[in-house]
């Protein structure tokens, strides 16, 4: 996970004092897994419309594979 999911993360108050400590790994990855899931939506859907260098500007920003 990148720093812009983290900031994002801080922003939606899941890595708040108590929140994000009181996860255990599963909620945790499951958390990280729900936002790459959202980032490769997006790209499919740029790739889709014709839209290649959107794709992996947003690719890199966010780290995805």
């Amino acid at each position: 996970m990148n720093e812009q999911m983290e900031t994002l993360m801080y922003l939606a108050g899941l890595t708040a004092q108590g929140c994000w400590d009181s996860m255990d790994d599963y909620d945790r990855d499951a958390v990280k897994k729900f936002a790459e899931l959202i980032v490769k939506e997006c790209m499919s859907n740029l790739y889709l419309n014709g839209y290649d260098d959107a794709m992996m500007q947003i690719k890199q920003h966010f780290g995805v594979k």
